[in-house]
């Protein structure tokens, strides 16, 4: 079973299997999540989930159980 993933704000649907990883998705579907430690500590490579759960692509997978998942890219830190 596929999962179609949704990344935001640029609107770009790809499918993945359950269980790989969100960067190699991100990079098939050709968007760059920036990335620091690769541990998940640093949070350089934090998204969204479409219920609001920030969450660290480096350390996640694509969940199992949805036929469908929005992940949102911060594009404005407030820095």
């Amino acid at each position: 079973m596929t999962v179609q993933v949704r990344f935001l704000p640029d609107d770009i649907t790809i499918e993945a299997q359950p269980g790989e990883p969100m960067l190699e998705v991100a990079k098939r579907a050709g968007i760059t999540i920036p990335t620091g430690c690769l541990m998940g500590s640093c949070h350089a490579c934090e998204v969204e989930l479409e219920d609001g759960e920030p969450i660290c692509a480096c350390i996640s997978a694509i969940p199992a159980g949805s036929e469908s998942i929005t992940i949102s890219l911060y594009t404005d830190l407030g820095w």
